[in-house]
């Protein structure tokens, strides 16, 4: 089998019981999204693959934290297929400046092809996705669906947003929301405007039926 062939199944095996927002299907998608952008862009085609498919391998937010999980999983198995260590830098790089992390986290480095797997990432992060995902996830860790009484927080610490138990309606504005002005590429841009508003007209119904309008 090809190498790319051999890390889609080394990631289903290592995601097959993963929570539902963070499984297999999540790479797949990220991995289609990624295609489709790097149509529009002059950018390391394996690279890019590599980085997608291994973006989310061992999400630090389900190994207590810790963000050096992932990066050790992604390089011991590339490792184990003789991946040049400049593409295994490349890809590591990728995973460990991915994340959102609150919206505060300042990119140690820059590349084409992380630019083209994180807008992958946060467009599967918005949109109808976007809303299963972010109620699936607020389920998985017994969240509230929403509480008027608690405002979403826009100025959280790196820490804080790691951290937060926050009611899962406040995700929205604490990220989702965030997500349309912070795309890198053209096509990224373009697929998220019509997310976004998908996500806007959502929350207009949902505070209407909240508030028990017809």
């Amino acid at each position: 089998m090809s190498l790319i062939e051999n890390t889609i199944s080394f990631v289903k095996q290592k995601l097959e019981n993963a929570e539902g927002g963070h499984d297999w299907f999540h790479i797949e998608r990220v991995y289609k999204n990624s295609l489709l952008i790097a149509k529009e862009e002059d950018c390391d085609l394996t690279v890019v693959q590599l980085g997608a498919l291994l973006h989310d391998i061992a999400d630090s937010k389900f190994y207590d934290g810790d963000e050096t999980v992932g990066p050790k999983t992604a390089r011991i198995f590339l490792e184990s297929q003789n991946v040049a260590e400049s593409t295994i830098q490349h890809v590591i790089n990728i995973i460990e400046n991915i994340s959102f992390k609150g919206g505060n986290f300042e990119r140690k480095f820059n590349s084409i092809e992380l630019e083209i797997v994180q807008d992958a990432d946060r467009l599967d992060a918005i949109g109808a996705i976007g809303i299963a995902r972010t109620f699936n996830y607020g389920g998985f860790k017994n969240r509230s669906l929403y509480n008027p009484e608690i405002a979403p927080n826009l100025k959280m610490s790196k820490e804080e947003y790691k951290n937060s138990n926050s009611p899962t309606l406040n995700h929205f504005y604490e990220k989702l929301l965030l997500l349309k002005d912070k795309m890198n590429t053209p096509t990224g841009k373009k697929i998220a405007e019509a997310r976004h508003q998908y996500m806007e007209d959502f929350l207009s119904q949902f505070f209407a039926e909240w508030n028990g309008a017809k």
